[in-house]
């Protein structure tokens, strides 16, 4: 009775605060956040709502379909167009707010972790906020936008990134930098198999079922994938944000995507709803009052600091002054990922009370600039560049054009995008290869259980778990080789002239042609043993084992080779654009 009493009150009121926001065309997050605000229990006369710990529930469920749908608007392939401006804006600014939150947060007294998560939350944009306003405005498809949508992208990552280090800061207390090497590499390969099995599987997983032709059995069984991948990343005790994101940009490859979003949509709305009234419940005035100098100063430092960080990267990488200022300024905002991140502080109990209140002002602050901003970008460009000196304005012209010239073109192009796809083939059969043993040492116990005591001893069970490891990771051995042959192949036929190594040259290529994948696979094997240091055998078994999957390997190169290719065209296959592509376009 008090579920569906809060449940009434929250849609309702949530319902007339939104039609009010729409018609004064302001964003419905704040409408949402407002209701919130309206019935939370620090607005008088009494608080509207009962069962406090089932809305936070609700609102748990709407953070996973709100990551869940910024998953689907996430292009995969997007990722080859980002480039060094979105990477080098993305980075710069990410790192620069996090330092500038921080420094905030100690200047008024707060305790250290307080002042991190306050650096955390102003370090991402709100991708939902921005790409509305650029849609109201008209400027979706403007040369800036793509800009701001690839940096989006680079932040998404990141976040997701700075999401589990903070994760594992709160739980364990410390972070050295051995530590913060070791949380990066795990997280990355986790996140880079199961992008690799998810594009495997998934998409023919959906494709199968919307044969049938059922809605209903298509909606289930998204929404299955969805919460169990969300419990898998819990039991790998990485944040659910990160597994509702990870699983929504995997489906997203589905040539069923805009029957998905359209299944998913009334469920995303909802329970989006709810989260962001959630939010507004936490909203209490007697905070905003007691700390109205640090939301002051918090607002400033993401507008200004936003604008400066992203403006000067995205000039940095090679952007005219015009465009760089439009993209800082259209990126001058916070909002969802920093609503998560607070909710993780607190989830935690790492971060004091008063936090999540000052995000949700600053965020609601941002948010209303965010289009007054965007159209005084051209202005202020013109203004700044009246104001410049004539040398200084030239100066930075011929940066601009200096940079752009030292792009590749004709073969240099053709050259620098085969490296570049060789070194990324690479890097994904190494990370399957550190997952096979990342997986064989965390599943190791209860392995070493089934097998038994009894029958053999502790050297020889690591034996079978290493052994089983490197025949799992088989084929992308041999793969890995055969890429970087390629590769030093290339190198050395592009990088050793015959003005250089005269009547040597042949004799010089053939020498790096092998050198490199000698030197590169021993690298990979000491990258082996230090991943399965937990389950690696004696040397005297090591050696055994070694060769025998190196003569397996011989044995079975060319079975390996075209396994291998399969896996490698049916991946291709899920990241060929699809049904959904002109949408997320």
């Amino acid at each position: 009775m008090h579920f569906i009493q809060d449940l009434a009150v929250i849609m309702l009121i949530a319902g007339v605060i939104t039609v009010l926001f729409h018609r004064l065309k302001q964003p419905v997050v704040l409408g949402y956040i407002l209701a919130g605000v309206i019935i939370g229990p620090h607005t008088p006369p009494f608080p509207l709502i009962t069962e406090k710990d089932t809305i936070d529930m609700l609102a748990e469920l709407g953070m996973i379909f709100l990551m869940f749908s910024l998953g689907l608007e996430f292009n995969l392939r997007r990722l080859r167009q980002v480039g060094v401006t979105a990477l080098t804006a993305a980075v710069g600014e990410i790192l620069l707010m996090i330092w500038f939150g921080y420094e905030i947060g100690r200047f008024f007294g707060w305790k250290a972790m307080d002042a991190l998560f306050l650096g955390a939350m102003l370090a991402i944009s709100s991708t939902t906020i921005i790409v509305k306003a650029l849609d109201d405005l008209k400027l979706k498809h403007e040369r800036f936008a793509h800009l701001i949508l690839g940096i989006l992208i680079a932040e998404d990552i990141l976040a997701i990134a700075i999401i589990a280090l903070l994760s594992s800061l709160a739980i364990s207390g410390s972070m050295d930098v051995g530590q913060v090497a070791g949380t990066l590499t795990r997280l990355t390969v986790f996140m880079v198999v199961s992008v690799v099995i998810g594009l495997l599987l998934v998409p023919r997983l959906l494709a199968y079922v919307a044969r049938f032709n059922s809605d209903e059995m298509l909606l289930v069984t998204v929404l299955g994938l969805c919460f169990g991948f969300c419990l898998l990343v819990i039991r790998l005790d990485y944040s659910v944000a990160l597994g509702a994101f990870m699983i929504g940009a995997i489906i997203a490859e589905a040539r069923e995507l805009k029957r998905i979003e359209r299944l998913i949509e009334p469920l995303r709305d909802m329970f989006s709803a709810i989260f962001f009234v959630a939010v507004g419940l936490l909203f209490d005035p007697d905070v905003l009052v007691e700390h109205a100098l640090p939301i002051a100063a918090i607002t400033l430092a993401v507008v200004f600091g936003k604008i400066t960080t992203c403006s000067l990267g995205a000039f940095i990488a090679g952007n005219d002054g015009r465009t760089s200022l439009r993209v800082g300024m259209g990126l001058a905002q916070i909002g969802e990922f920093s609503f998560i991140i607070a909710a993780l502080g607190v989830g935690l109990g790492v971060t004091s009370d008063f936090l999540y209140p000052l995000a949700v002002t600053v965020s609601a602050i941002t948010t209303l600039l965010t289009p007054y901003l965007i159209r005084a970008s051209d202005p202020l460009a013109d203004l700044l560049s009246n104001l410049m000196p004539g040398t200084f304005r030239n100066s930075l012209t011929l940066y601009t054009e200096w940079l752009q010239s030292l792009q590749p073109r004709g073969d240099q192009a053709v050259l620098a995008a085969m490296v570049w796809r060789i070194i990324v083939h690479v890097a994904i059969n190494v990370t399957l290869i550190a997952a096979a043993f990342l997986g064989m040492a965390y599943f190791a116990e209860p392995l070493s259980g089934w097998l038994g005591t009894s029958e053999l001893s502790e050297r020889y069970q690591r034996a079978v778990l290493w052994a089983g490891a490197l025949i799992v990771s088989l084929p992308f051995l041999v793969a890995a080789y055969r890429k970087l042959k390629a590769l030093s192949m290339l190198l050395a036929e592009t990088g050793v002239r015959q003005s250089f190594a005269g009547r040597h040259t042949a004799k010089v290529r053939e020498i790096l042609s092998e050198l490199i994948p000698l030197l590169s696979m021993t690298l990979f094997l000491l990258l082996i043993g230090a991943l399965s240091s937990s389950i690696l055998p004696p040397f005297e078994l090591l050696i055994l084992i070694g060769s025998a999957v190196t003569l397996l390997g011989v044995v079975l190169g060319r079975k390996l080779i075209r396994f291998h290719s399969r896996l490698q065209i049916a991946l291709m296959e899920s990241l060929q654009p699809n049904a959904g592509e002109e949408k997320r376009d």
